[in-house]
């Protein structure tokens, strides 16, 4: 049987484990949700020589160091590897398209772009997500629970990705180039847009326009709307022959209520 590794069992990755399976894959992975612990250093270590395809989605570490790699990167020689990064790694482009060519390591995600970049020196299929949603994560259940929010930033666009289309992507790069591929739907908008529609959606009202001061935004909330860009997904059509299902949020809502 063909074996699969996956550092890091979380939302994304359990999705992608689900679609290897369908296709007769064992997955073998860490995480809370995973088979193994990941400081279980021997099992670990035997269960990578089994595996010739390995996919890390753990977040950095401390001092920009990937935990993955810098635990168990003598184990991975000779095989497959993943990678989902994140787009943040692009930093603000000021609304502009950004494709795989643009400088990382610009922007908020300075640790994720460190480890992407030492994923891909390694030979990897580095993923980038933008905002990634799905059933049980999207912007319906922050209406459902009144955490949904509209901030007053004219011009300010971001990109998505429906975690199934991450799961497409990720079964796609098995068979293409090594290399980074941006997966993203085809239209980048505001965030407003996205909370009017599933508002729509859920036959409630618009929260009220805010302004960012008025908003109350974590740090983590404030730095993602201090980024604006626009995510080009064309060498991922072109190299792995991905298209997204969800074309746009408007699909991938429509999906996500489907599932409740």
């Amino acid at each position: 049987m063909k074996r699969f590794f996956i550092f890091g069992l979380g939302y994304s990755a359990l999705r992608i484990a689900s679609r290897l399976e369908d296709a007769g894959w064992e997955v073998i992975s860490t995480g809370s949700a995973g088979t193994l612990s990941f400081d279980d250093e021997g099992t670990v270590r035997m269960a990578l020589a089994d595996c010739g395809h390995v996919l890390s989605s753990v977040p950095p570490g401390s001092e920009g160091l990937d935990p993955a790699l810098d635990r168990y990167g003598t184990a991975l020689d000779g095989k497959w590897l993943g990678y989902l990064s994140s787009t943040g790694v692009y930093g603000d482009a000021g609304g502009a398209w950004v494709d795989e060519t643009a400088p990382t390591g610009t922007g908020r995600r300075t640790a994720r772009a460190e480890c992407d970049s030492q994923w891909l020196e390694r030979g990897a299929h580095v993923l980038r997500l933008p905002g990634i949603y799905g059933p049980g994560r999207s912007a319906l259940d922050r209406v459902q629970s009144g955490k949904a929010q509209r901030i007053d930033l004219p011009g300010q666009v971001f990109s998505r990705i429906h975690v199934n289309d991450i799961a497409s992507g990720a079964l796609a790069a098995i068979n293409a180039p090594a290399g980074a591929y941006n997966l993203a739907d085809d239209r980048p908008c505001s965030q407003n847009l996205v909370i009017e529609e599933a508002c729509r959606l859920l036959g409630t009202a618009p929260p009220e326009m805010l302004s960012l001061e008025d908003a109350q935004l974590s740090p983590m909330a404030r730095g993602f709307y201090a980024e604006n860009r626009r995510i080009a997904n064309g060498k991922a059509k072109r190299m792995l022959g991905w298209q997204p299902r969800y074309l746009t949020f408007r699909e991938g809502l429509r999906a996500c209520l489907e599932c409740t």
